[in-house]
């Protein structure tokens, strides 16, 4: 993997749609009995990462929490 690539877990709040899916194309989706959706996967750099958060905010979702799962 590349140095700037990373695996991030993403929270938000309430369960998406499958619509969502297209928004958050290469990620993962899992819904949660606590009614939260977690978006999973391998980003190339910072500036991927960046983007998807401003299309959570953009979207009016409610970001619960970002972790990195690959390490550093």
């Amino acid at each position: 993997m590349n140095e700037e690539q990373g695996t991030y877990t993403i929270r938000i709040k309430g369960h998406l749609s499958e619509q969502w899916a297209t928004r958050f194309e290469g990620m993962t989706m899992t819904f949660t009995e606590e009614g939260e959706t977690h978006l999973t996967g391998t980003l190339a750099d910072q500036s991927a990462l960046h983007g998807l958060l401003r299309t959570v905010r953009d979207s009016g979702l409610e970001l619960l929490a970002v972790n990195r799962v690959d390490g550093e």
